[in-house]
């Protein structure tokens, strides 16, 4: 096995890892996005999930993992370290690697980043690669989503996704998300706060790729405003949630604004990604 068959088998693996996919897992959250609105909101299930987390327990529902679904990243999954599927996943790797391959100047970095999955992914491409000279940069609140400012953001009126405990994952966690897989160093550069306070200001010179995960309109438009700007010509832009409605107005009404004509490519029924003309 030459050391391109061992890469290649090594990132496979990790994709599989971070997606739970090995093991196939059969629960998920009863309260989550996916399939149980109804039950959440009508059946006081969000208050019986914050009654039985005291005592530690949570509230699953038994069901099958289903391959596609998972490889589209649209389920939920309770125990994976990511929720973009495996073919998020392998675009992520052909960004990453093609921008290594042509020597595009920059850094990583991802906006929105929940269990740490696709950030430790980056972070395993870089090591698979040998590389030491790019950081992995990991913005997020590390306490969920903001609250939803419908006056001010019209696109994100009854986005009410703070109220999920789910989403809510500490830095610590995804530390020891990263440890699991021995890829927690100085490479990894983590930038706690909103987007708004932290991305503006953030010490980074050059990007070669940018994959921004922050569901709603005023997040996506915060981390387009600060970060496009920094990434390198043949550089990557990848926007995770282009299906929710806030997210995609972000995009397209900054477009319009940069005057940006670089073709949009789709990656599943969410994902999409252009190249920096």
């Amino acid at each position: 096995m030459n050391n391109n068959d061992s890469r290649e088998l090594y990132l496979d693996l990790l994709k599989k890892c971070l997606t739970y996919w090995i093991w196939g897992e059969s629960h998920y959250p009863l309260g989550g996005l996916h399939g149980a609105s109804r039950i959440y909101r009508y059946c006081g299930v969000r208050y019986l999930e914050k009654l039985f987390g005291v005592l530690g327990l949570r509230i699953v529902r038994e069901q099958p993992m289903n391959p596609e679904l998972r490889r589209e990243g649209r389920d939920w999954p309770i125990l994976a370290h990511t929720m973009i599927g495996l073919k998020r996943l392998d675009n992520l790797q052909h960004c990453v690697e093609t921008a290594l391959l042509e020597g595009v100047p920059g850094d990583l970095i991802e906006t929105g980043v929940w269990r740490g999955g696709a950030s430790i992914f980056m972070r395993g491409v870089l090591k698979a690669h040998g590389v030491t000279d790019r950081a992995v940069w990991i913005a997020d609140s590390f306490q969920g989503l903001p609250p939803s400012d419908g006056d001010k953001f019209p696109a994100d009126k009854g986005k009410d996704w703070n109220r999920f405990d789910y989403l809510r994952v500490s830095l610590e966690q995804v530390k020891d998300n990263f440890r699991r897989y021995d890829l927690w160093d100085e490479q990894v550069r983590p930038l706690v706060g909103w987007f708004k306070d932290t991305l503006p200001t953030a010490p980074i010179e050059r990007l070669a790729v940018a994959r921004l995960d922050g569901d709603m309109y005023e997040s996506t438009m915060d981390a387009l405003r600060a970060l496009y700007s920094k990434i390198s010509p043949g550089g990557f832009l990848i926007v995770d949630d282009f299906a929710i409605h806030g997210c995609r107005r972000a995009v397209e009404d900054f477009r319009k604004e940069q005057e940006i004509e670089d073709e949009i490519n789709a990656v599943d029924w969410s994902g999409i990604y252009w190249r920096k003309s």
